[in-house]
């Protein structure tokens, strides 16, 4: 029998992915992949594989499943509660494994994941990644465009591949880093291309105001809430322009939407500025409720490419 997991329980959102599809913007194909690409690159270090292997994105937690062979597994982000049990569900458990270390699942165990205490989404690695079916040249699901494997459903077995390929790594991973905490989440942002199209008052209320996350986003993008929006130069239409993962874009409500990896490849609104790869990582954690706040760390015209081959 060939290596799976077996799905008992997806969880409220359970996707494939991986580092996505990058340099496909001028076909109108975004890059999507992992919204944490640090803990996606942990988890597959854990089990030895290579940082591009093909893992398991939760949201919220809420997964069990089987193991179908004898595996290898790391589950990395924030921490969340990881229990094993049996083939026959008793056998040498439950036992509560951490999150950020590597542990071995037997052929008939189940792995169960609770709810995170804080942060969004985690990824289960298992050495030799999920082997399911590339669609042009990543396994991750595009939930915008519909592009690769369905979101895990009850019954669903996902194919494993048959190795790794490097070292595993024997140390802990560190969670993911300090949010959901009492303060709210800082994210450094580039600022540009078009925030000369905004006034002054609105670059002070960008970095100046605590925005908050609100239950309308997803991978697509994080829509923020904030007490006073970003007034604009003027509300003329503006030729539609390429985007990337992590761009600030401002609609005419002045609360500001942070492009996720499954975002659009163009978009008709200004970006005001562009998160680091770091803040995007962070920003892949937030959940609604959450309190953001905007760190400038410089400006750069060139933030967003001017050809959609780089989009």
């Amino acid at each position: 029998m060939n290596p799976a997991l077996r799905i008992l329980r997806p969880g409220p959102l359970t996707t494939v992915q991986d580092l996505g599809r990058a340099g496909l913007g001028s076909l109108g194909v975004s890059r999507s992949g992992a919204a944490d690409r640090g803990a996606l690159r942990a988890a597959n270090r854990l089990v030895g594989n290579t940082g591009c292997c093909a893992a398991l994105e939760t949201t919220l937690g809420g997964l069990a499943l089987r193991a179908c062979g004898d595996l290898r597994m790391a589950v990395t982000g924030p921490p969340v509660p990881l229990t094993v049990t049996g083939p026959d569900g008793s056998t040498d458990g439950p036992l509560t494994v951490p999150t950020g270390t590597t542990f071995d699942l037997a052929d008939g165990a189940q792995l169960r994941m609770g709810r995170p205490t804080r942060g969004l989404r985690n990824y289960l690695a298992v050495c030799g990644g999920i082997d399911v079916l590339p669609v042009l040249g990543s396994r991750s699901r595009d939930l915008l465009s519909g592009l690769g494997p369905e979101p895990v459903q009850v019954g669903d077995e996902l194919p494993v591949g048959t190795g790794g390929g490097v070292d595993p790594v024997r140390d802990a991973e560190p969670t993911t880093g300090p949010i959901h905490g009492a303060d709210p989440i800082r994210l450094n942002l580039i600022l540009g291309p078009r925030q000369d199209l905004f006034t002054g008052s609105a670059l002070d209320l960008l970095f100046g105001q605590v925005w908050t996350v609100t239950p309308a986003s997803n991978r697509i993008g994080l829509r923020l809430s904030g007490a006073q929006p970003l007034e604009r130069l003027d509300q003329a239409e503006r030729p539609s322009e390429p985007m990337v993962p992590g761009a600030v874009q401002v609609p005419t409500s002045g609360q500001p939407v942070i492009f996720g990896p499954d975002h659009p490849a163009s978009g008709g609104y200004p970006v005001i500025g562009v998160l680091t790869v770091a803040a995007q990582d962070l920003a892949g954690q937030a959940r609604p409720g959450d309190a953001v706040v905007f760190t400038s760390i410089g400006t750069d015209a060139t933030t967003i490419p001017v050809r959609p081959t780089s989009a």
